[in-house]
């Protein structure tokens, strides 16, 4: 076996050192550090949210009659114009009453008449001067002449027509000196201020069918305009054929812009709640699992880290993420293809949780 002393094994290490420092920088400048990577990045949101289920519906006034006569008469003279505006007690139409009149003013003073005749006896009976009988009779007489007076007044209200509520005339069918029946129609009447929006949910959403909930529809009179409404009530039974159960919603119509009959595209809002959103380019796929890369600082600046998440409802350009991020983390949104986990980045934009490119409001709360 061969030996070596101290001072030669020194030496070779300092030939060993000499021969490996060259090739060792060599190797650190062919492999400088890596550059940050320019990305984009967005912070997880919260926001009101809701599923959306789509429906279509008719819309109906919230009051509405056809005007008729109530007796066969001939009208007289007409109050009101095509597409009028009234309120409640106004007077549309006068049928043909002189008979009418006539009676009244016989059975008032016949009523009259009774009611002397009545104190009058009354009188006499207090003093013993008359019988408690006659007193009956005049009484008698008195309650009759009154009945008939009711009567007539009830005969000549019939052909006058008030209007029952306020709202909105339509054309008028019927001219002055035309013979009208019972069921007759002269015009209708609309309570616009309020709409009634009656649409079809399959019943398997009926657990989140509830009064209250938040309602948007949409009509092609009126291009994409979104008119918001609340559910009044549910009908008490299920269609047997089509599964379906009608709901009832209310739109107010301050502007009088919606009309009963228009069909309406409707979003129904169910199940409304607070919830993470992110936009939704930030996610990455792989099968049936869902990853996004959340900032994270590191030594040389922000990195990135994979992590799974659990989505839940979209919207366009927007997803609600469930599980896997807190508020007020960031995740990247554009460039994402290009990093990888613990890649250094340099941020050259953010969406923030109070800055102007927000993500809308999914919804707002149900009122």
């Amino acid at each position: 076996m061969r030996y070596f002393s101290m001072t030669q094994l020194n030496g070779r290490l300092l030939i060993c050192l000499l021969l490996w420092a060259p090739a060792a920088m060599a190797q650190a400048a062919d492999n400088p550090p890596e550059k940050p990577i320019p990305v984009l990045a967005a912070e997880v949101v919260r926001q009101s949210l809701a599923d959306r289920v789509e429906a279509l519906g008719t819309l109906k006034a919230n009051e509405s009659v056809v005007i008729t006569a109530n007796v066969t008469e001939t009208i007289s003279r007409l109050h009101f114009e095509d597409g009028q505006r009234v309120r409640a007690g106004d007077l549309l139409v006068e049928m043909t009453n002189a008979e009418e009149h006539a009676l009244l003013e016989e059975a008032r003073v016949r009523a009259g008449e009774a009611e002397r005749q009545y104190q009058r006896v009354k009188a006499l009976v207090a003093q013993r001067s008359a019988s408690e009988s006659l007193l009956d009779e005049r009484k008698r007489d008195l309650d009759t002449a009154h009945a008939i007076l009711v009567a007539l007044e009830s005969r000549l209200a019939d052909r006058v027509i008030l209007a029952p509520f306020d709202g909105v005339l339509g054309f008028r069918d019927v001219s002055r000196g035309a013979l009208v029946e019972p069921g007759d129609p002269i015009t209708t009447l609309d309570d616009d201020r309020l709409m009634k929006l009656d649409f079809a949910v399959p019943s398997v959403h009926l657990p989140s069918l509830v009064p209250g909930l938040r309602i948007e529809a949409r009509t092609s009179a009126h291009g994409e305009r979104v008119f918001t409404g609340v559910v009044r009530g549910i009908d008490s039974r299920i269609d047997p054929v089509t599964r379906t159960a009608q709901v009832r919603a209310i739109l107010p119509n301050p502007e009088r812009q919606l009309k009963p009959g228009l069909l309406m595209r409707i979003d129904l809002l169910v199940d409304p709640r607070e919830g993470l959103v992110i936009p939704e380019k930030a996610l990455l796929h792989q099968g049936q699992e869902h990853f996004v890369l959340a900032l994270s600082d590191g030594k040389e600046g922000p990195t990135a880290q994979r992590r799974q998440v659990e989505i839940g409802t979209r919207q366009p350009g927007w997803v609600e993420i469930r599980a896997g991020l807190q508020p007020g983390e960031r995740v990247v949104t554009d460039g994402n293809d290009k990093v990888r986990p613990g890649q250094p980045l340099r941020i050259l934009d953010a969406i923030g949780g109070d800055g102007t490119r927000n993500p809308p409001a999914v919804t707002d709360a149900a009122p």
